[in-house]
């Protein structure tokens, strides 16, 4: 067995490096022991279940980066949502230019799939920066390339290398290339890809063990044989990215050092997909200290999926991004476990989560569902199936208003129980009036309505959820209001159910109005209206 001579700088190396940062070249490093931080927590780090941010809090953190020193920045997927290109484009504007007395400014980097919309989203998001830096990355692995991609290793070749020249065509001329799952991909094939990605221009090549399945042995192995195989490998910066799945992340990362590896790509507190990546601290049970989610194997995100890139691999073939069922170590996944819907998930886990649902929809259906489901992801950290309920409900129900409000009359106070008397107007223009009492002035209106309703249509309704959302500029503002009903009948059921089997569709509306009655009346009419114009 051939023994990988050690390239770990020595204490007064490293004292020395850190003392005098080299100049930043793309493709090269001039001090062979310095070794470039690069910071994916806000790309890699935020695909942890749970952990989106928005384009403010990314900003925030990407100028704590910017304090601690850290070489490159990987800022986010910028064709993943508006919302995610702002944060990038912003994080480049901003601290991809602010430089400290030292002439230090961070790389930025925007990751992009092999593919033209994806790398001139990331390019208009990165190019104000000083730096601005693509990774743009393809899978080379049997099991991805034939059950994720469908695509030959020809074709993969020919699309990574098509890309990374597109991508210097832009202007930009500091490329990062990734083969994803490059440690389960067949080392001749590893070879050839990057010596070609070389070829057409790139400056750096990141090894991931995207799965987290190699010991630090195989993985320093690999980072030498790559040295030792690749053609032009010496004209590129060489990058580790480790995955935590069995807990040597950071193990393997400094072998990767030890094997050549100069650039580090790591996570503040190791958090990201699944088990999360490389970190500075392990955290055991007997310290008495929280088990954070990503902990390898057993933490609850260790078998969860929240990117869209990886959910759809993982609805195609478990092992694209899992090395290990979660059965066999006793974890039992209902209907729905296993990824999570956020900012980042693709169309494939939203049609899939619908499907489990009950909802059958058309592709025209998904993509305008899908468009409002990005919008509602850059605004929340995880979208939950009654907000998937509720977006189907507003997105594939386009019907003309069965019900309109003619005239609405509130009587309350002390002296007794409020009451209403409401005038509403049908389709077809005839007019219905009915008068109510209730526990408030809202209650006795909508009771209103449902008289009318009710007798006309044979249609009872259950109000699932109501809420005033904004009351502005005093007594005299804007007040919004937001009811979700369902048919009396259904059997509507919360997120805690998630695995009921027959689960039946609900309905929102919203208005807006200085009369917190009208506005309540007006929302629940035009959910009214989406129930009575849909088919369950």
């Amino acid at each position: 067995m051939t023994t990988i001579p050690s390239m770990i700088p020595s204490p007064q190396q490293t004292k020395n490096s850190i003392d005098m940062r080299p100049i930043y070249i793309p493709n090269y490093i001039p001090n062979p022991y310095y070794v470039r931080i690069f910071d994916t927590t806000l790309r890699d780090g935020e695909q942890s279940p749970g952990a989106a941010m928005t384009s403010q809090e990314k900003l925030d953190i990407a100028r704590q980066l910017a304090k601690l020193g850290v070489d490159v920045i990987e800022a986010g997927f910028p064709c993943s949502s508006q919302d995610e290109f702002k944060a990038v484009k912003m994080i480049a504007e901003e601290v991809g230019n602010d430089v400290d007395d030292n002439g230090y400014v961070p790389v930025i980097v925007g990751i992009a799939r092999c593919n033209q919309k994806d790398i001139e989203t990331a390019w208009e998001a990165v190019k104000h920066a000083m730096r601005p830096k693509i990774s743009t990355f393809i899978a080379t692995s049997p099991i991805h390339m034939e059950h994720k991609l469908g695509k030959s290793k020809e074709e993969v070749l020919q699309i990574a290398c098509k890309m990374v020249k597109f991508a210097r065509n832009l202007g930009c001329h500091d490329i990062q290339f990734v083969p994803e799952d490059a440690t389960r991909s067949e080392r001749d094939f590893l070879y050839q890809i990057l010596g070609e990605v070389i070829k057409a221009g790139v400056t750096t090549v990141a090894i991931p063990d995207t799965v987290g399945i190699t010991m630090p042995w195989e993985y320093g192995r690999l980072i030498a044989d790559i040295k030792a195989n690749t053609p032009g490998i010496e004209n590129v910066v060489l990058s580790s990215h480790c995955h935590n799945d069995l807990g040597l992340a950071v193990a393997n990362t400094l072998e990767g050092v030890r094997a050549g590896a100069r650039q580090l790509e790591v996570t503040i507190n190791g958090i990201g997909e699944r088990a999360g990546n490389a970190s500075l601290e392990e955290v055991e049970k007997y310290t008495g200290m929280y088990l954070q989610p990503h902990k390898a194997l057993v933490g609850a995100n260790a078998f969860v999926h929240e990117s869209g890139i990886h959910q759809d691999g993982w609805l195609k073939h478990k092992a694209t991004y899992e090395i290990i069922l979660p059965e066999s170590i006793g974890i039992k996944r209902s209907k729905g476990d296993g990824y999570v819907l956020g900012k980042l998930s693709g169309r494939a886990a939203l049609r899939k989560r619908l499907e489990e649902l009950g909802f059958q929809l058309k592709d025209d259906e998904i993509n305008r569902v899908f468009f409002n489901f990005k919008a509602l992801g850059d605004k929340k950290k995880r979208v939950t199936d009654e907000d998937l309920r509720t977006l189907v409900s507003n997105e594939v129900t386009h019907i003309e208003p069965i019900w309109k409000l003619g005239d609405l009359q509130v009587i309350s106070g002390t002296l007794g129980l409020p009451s209403t008397t409401i005038r509403l107007i049908n389709m077809n223009g005839s007019t219905h009036v009915a008068c109510s009492i209730g526990q408030g002035s809202v209650d006795s209106a909508l009771k209103a309505v449902n008289f009318i309703v009710k007798e006309l249509m044979q249609e009872p309704i259950k109000l699932v959820e109501y809420s005033v959302t904004t009351i502005k500029n005093g007594i005299d503002g804007i007040v919004t209001t937001y009811v979700v009903i369902c048919r009396e009948n259904s059997n509507y059921e919360s997120t805690s159910t998630l695995s009921q089997e027959n689960v039946h569709p609900t309905f929102s509306g919203t208005a807006a109005g200085t009369d917190v009655v009208v506005s309540s009346v007006e929302a629940y009419i035009a959910a009214l209206n989406k129930m009575l114009g849909s088919k369950e």
